[in-house]
């Protein structure tokens, strides 16, 4: 079986799968570059049939496409560490909510309370007459 010639067609096609495989990281940032601005090079030179002008604007719409893939992949890792960093925040309340819920629970099971009532003589404080009264001291154990 005889390998078919790549066409023109099929180059451009596998154009944005190389762009993707390149967008991803930022240390091949300039090889994208590079590759895509070649590629567009190479596109525009065939796509015009040599004509210089077409050429750098095929190299220069290559570049451009690579910037473009790296500013919106940038963009998107940023709105997921922002995601992430707004859910560890939710997170961090809730589990301050149910330890305060756990606390109280704990501190209201009390196994025995004894109520004694104290006797307070009249007395005066800061000119300020206080009658005699009754108050109960709650004990729990």
């Amino acid at each position: 079986m005889k390998a078919k010639p790549i066409t023109t067609a099929s180059k451009l096609l596998l154009l944005p799968l190389v762009a993707g495989l390149f967008a991803g990281c930022a240390a091949t940032r300039p090889i994208s570059d590079v590759a895509l601005g070649a590629g567009g090079a190479y596109l525009g030179h065939e796509l015009s049939n040599g004509d210089p002008l077409a050429t750098a604007a095929g190299a220069a719409g290559g570049v451009i496409v690579s910037e473009t893939l790296h500013y919106a992949a940038k963009k998107q890792s940023e709105k997921a560490y922002a995601t992430g960093y707004d859910k560890g925040k939710s997170d961090a309340v809730k589990q301050q909510y149910w330890l305060y819920v756990s606390m109280q629970k704990q501190r209201n099971q009390v196994s025995s309370v004894r109520l004694y009532p104290v006797q307070l003589p009249e007395q005066r404080i800061d000119g300020v007459t206080f009658q005699p009264s009754t108050k109960l001291l709650r004990i729990e154990e």
